[in-house]
């Protein structure tokens, strides 16, 4: 597909209801990522990304938005909180963090390609290894039977032929190992209990005392100390079905380049790499208090550097955050954009404004994107044989509910609807394995469950 900016945001539109100023914004900012791609790498070295500030209340699509722009081209995502991060010196993760974990996300992502690409040899070889587990192989008979043999000129066993019996195991064994072959491949065994070894995958962690507690520095000790520690391993006793999916997965990782994937994954995060920071609202304003600022002009001081283009070491080697796209957002119900540093406003030239969610959009939400709240729930209960079929008049009423209770008490948007369908279907959900059938959701199945809560104001800030 063409990543024209009208193909983006009709993509956007499958998931994300209204907010078409939004979603105009960032899909010009990927359609400049394709046509920087295109220009000569000199000029292309000039043209950074122009970040975007998104401003509006929760549960209105901001961070849908940015996450499926992530996932439509493929590319390195985070979402992070800007309220986790303290000022370089205090306790706290710092702001390099961001970029770690970005490059960590994209390691992860390559390797998961390259494992997919090279799978049919990958189960291969799990194949070979199961047969091994399931019928091994007789091992040879040591080629003298005592070291003082091997000194005072005893014989070398060696050839085949003198040891008929050992050449007839082989021969049963490899014959029985036909047999299992043509089985697994059947699917006669998947059940069957196998024990197999495999590399043990936890990694060793040091932890430091801090003003917080034991906090986890998350260093990996065999990256520290090469390979002086050797890889260790385990027994388990899985299901073939198990075995097979763990030693297909092991195999991949040893077919798979680790140097080229990480080069790759590094390039993804420079030229294509996204950064969604959350709540930049909370670290806005200046506090009027004496002594040193850590959670608010301290750490936008910090991000700066990052957002204005600098270099990041991590443990794969130094990445630059020039072309990273930053996409910020918040409430800002409080502190203003103008209450930001200087510099980082500068950082952050376009800026959109999301709307507050209104009936008719709630509407929407229930039934119209493809992952929406009716399809998810019908699913849901579709495994207990309940069929539940949401009618026009059902829909129209949850919307006015969600939406009342919205104006009484806190506005959280879209995620109100998560509160009102839960309380709606927690009677159909906990009797549907004995009953199942057809249950529909129509205008008065909804009020006789729901019209009680939202006119009792007090009861539905607890309940709704």
């Amino acid at each position: 597909m063409e990543l024209t900016p009208r193909a983006i945001v009709a993509e956007l539109d499958k998931y994300i209801v209204g907010q078409a100023q939004a979603k105009r914004a960032v899909a010009v900012a990927l359609r400049n990522r394709v046509r920087r791609r295109r220009l000569p790498p000199d000029v292309a070295e000039e043209v950074t990304p122009k970040n975007i500030l998104m401003i509006g209340p929760t549960g209105v699509g901001k961070t849908e938005i940015a996450r499926r722009m992530a996932r439509l081209v493929n590319a390195p995502f985070i979402k992070v909180e800007a309220t986790k991060f303290t000022e370089v010196g205090y306790v706290g993760r710092d702001v390099d963090s961001i970029i770690r974990d970005l490059v960590e996300t994209a390691v992860r992502m390559v390797k998961a390609e390259k494992a997919e690409a090279v799978q049919d040899e990958a189960q291969s070889l799990a194949e070979e290894r199961l047969l091994d587990a399931l019928a091994p192989m007789p091992q040879r008979p040591p080629a003298f039977r005592n070291p003082f043999e091997a000194l005072f000129g005893g014989r070398l066993r060696t050839d085949p032929e003198e040891d008929p019996d050992f050449a007839e195991q082989r021969r049963a064994r490899q014959e029985e190992r036909a047999r299992l072959r043509q089985r697994l491949a059947a699917g006669e065994l998947e059940g069957e209990m196998v024990e197999i070894e495999v590399e043990d995958a936890s990694t060793p962690m040091l932890e430091v005392f801090t003003g917080q507690g034991i906090e986890e520095l998350g260093i990996n000790l065999k990256d520290m100390f090469g390979n002086l520690l050797p890889t260790r391993r385990k027994k388990r006793r899985v299901t073939v079905a198990e075995a097979r999916r763990l030693l297909a997965a092991e195999e991949a990782q040893k077919l798979i380049d680790h140097d080229q994937a990480v080069a790759e994954a590094i390039r993804r995060v420079e030229q294509d790499g996204i950064v969604f920071l959350d709540e930049i609202d909370k670290i806005a304003g200046r506090d009027a208090g004496p002594g040193p600022d850590v959670s608010r002009e301290g750490v936008q001081r910090d991000i700066l550097p990052i957002v204005e283009g600098s270099t990041v070491m991590t443990k794969y080697g130094p990445v630059r955050t020039d072309h990273i796209l930053f996409i910020a957002a918040g409430a800002f119900h409080v502190a203003k954009p103008s209450d930001l540093i200087p510099e980082l406003q500068g950082r952050f030239p376009i800026r959109v404004e999301l709307e507050p969610l209104t009936r008719a959009d709630l509407r929407r939400i229930l039934a119209e994107p493809e992952n929406s709240l009716t399809k998810q729930y019908q699913a849901l209960l579709k495994v207990d044989g309940v069929e539940l079929v949401f009618t026009d008049d059902g829909l129209d009423a949850i919307a006015e509910i969600a939406e009342a209770v919205n104006q009484q008490a806190e506005n959280i948007g879209a995620r109100r609807l998560h509160t009102v369908m839960e309380r709606l279907l927690e009677d159909v959900a906990f009797r549907a394995p004995e009953e199942g059938g057809e249950v529909r959701i129509d205008r008065a199945f909804v009020e006789a469950r729901l019209a009680g809560l939202v006119r009792d104001r007090d009861l539905s800030r607890y309940i709704l």
